[in-house]
Order: C-alpha cells, then sequence, then structure tokens
C-alpha cells in the first residue's frame, strides 16, 4: 500500500497552473455529473501523464471540491500517479500466466538494469518501471509493454535489446 504525507501536500498549496483549453472545457462538461471526479482525474492523467499537485488544487477549485478529496480518490486507486513518470513507461504483466511464466524475472532483471525498483523513475528521467495485473495477452505471456507497444513470449536475454530500443526512440 502507498503511504504519502497528505499534511505537506495539504499545508501548503501551489499557485495556480493555467491549464490548458481542453482540460478546463472537460471539466466544465463534466462539473455536474455524477462520477465526474474520477472521469476529470482520468483526463487530467491522460494529458500530464500524473497528476501535477497545482493541477490538483486547480481541479478541486474547479469542481468546488476539498483538495483532500482529489488525494483522496488519486491515493486509493493506483491507476492515479502523483510524479511524473518516465519518457519510457514500461509496465510488466503479473496476471496469473504471466508470473508463471516467468514476469517476477523480468522485473528483476529490468530493476537490475534501470538501477530502480518497481513505481520508480530513473534518476536522467529516461524510464519509468510498474507491475499491473493483467495486459491481456495471456497467450504470450510473459507480457510487457513499453509505451504501449506489447512484448510477448519476453525471455529475460531479450530485455536489453527492447529497453535499448526504446532509448534510442
Amino acid at each position: 500500500m502507498r503511504e504519502y504525507d497528505l499534511r505537506s501536500i495539504l499545508e501548503d498549496p501551489m499557485p495556480k497552473k493555467k491549464l490548458p483549453a481542453e482540460l478546463i472545457s472537460f471539466i466544465n462538461e463534466w462539473r455536474n455529473k455524477q462520477g465526474n471526479l474520477i472521469m476529470v482525474l482520468h483526463q487530467v492523467q491522460e494529458h500530464y501523464g500524473y497528476i501535477p499537485r497545482e493541477v490538483a488544487f486547480e481541479v478541486a477549485d474547479l469542481l468546488d471540491v476539498p483538495v483532500a478529496k482529489i488525494y483522496g480518490v488519486i491515493t486509493f486507486y493506483h491507476l492515479f500517479k502523483l510524479t511524473k513518470p518516465g519518457r519510457n513507461r514500461i509496465a510488466v504483466c503479473m496476471g496469473t500466466a504471466c508470473y508463471l511464466k516467468g514476469g517476477e524475472d523480468i522485473i528483476l532483471e529490468l530493476e537490475r538494469q534501470l538501477g530502480v525498483g518497481l513505481n520508480a523513475v530513473t534518476p536522467d528521467g529516461e524510464f519509468s518501471m510498474e507491475a499491473v495485473r493483467c495486459i491481456g495477452c495471456c497467450g504470450l505471456a510473459p507480457v510487457l509493454t513499453v509505451n504501449g507497444e506489447v512484448f510477448g513470449s519476453v525471455k529475460v536475454a531479450q530485455l536489453k535489446k527492447i529497453v535499448d530500443q526504446a532509448r534510442s526512440k
């Protein structure tokens, strides 16, 4: 389970960041609909790749909800990210088929190659890696994605080539 120091998040509001017009339009469209907060946060994360702190405050203002509610949702759902991901996002499937066919070995080797663990970003900002429940390609287990591109039947020996390929794009 993730832990956050909510006190430090809530005590020092950030200056407002000018949201892009398309996000403001989306927020206005969803303002009075049930389930609006999750939909808005999905859209914010789609735009930025994560939910920047100053944007969370702006969303709270625009939806007229306490910022604590925003952070309650962000910290409850593992889909939402509070830190900027790497330029290359690696997701390793840990569903049953992938786990049984070596998913954990793939994670351990990627951690070794990248020098960071799960849910972390390399110091150069190039890579971030996470374990996911299922990618939906069980017949290709073990599976990982890099920026949404699926790699199936992955062997540990292939990982250096996959990482190098992503780095060169």
